[in-house]
């Protein structure tokens, strides 16, 4: 695998057959933004890599906040009275 100074983790090849459409408009980004279309592509795929491990961490936290509405685990008891004194203080 070759390594550069920049990146010393080796990278690994992976062919994606394009259907027309996408790869001239991959390849018209690559032009406008003076960027190698594999660079396009390694971007848009970190992205998307990325929404989706966001969108499973959001996923879990709404099982969990589901899961402990309206027990002891949804709102400390001592934290609502105390935000609620805080309130009422500024009204």
């Amino acid at each position: 695998m070759p390594r550069d100074a920049a990146n010393p983790t080796p990278r690994r090849n992976f062919h994606v057959p394009l259907p027309g459409d996408l790869y001239r408009t991959l390849r018209a980004e690559a032009a406008n933004s003076k960027t190698p279309a594999s660079a396009v592509a390694r971007e848009a795929i970190a992205h998307w890599l990325e929404t989706r491990r966001q969108a499973r961490i959001d996923e879990a936290v709404l099982a969990y906040a589901t899961a402990v509405a309206a027990t002891s685990d949804d709102l400390d008891p001592e934290l609502e009275a105390a935000s609620l004194e805080m309130l009422e203080d500024d009204a």
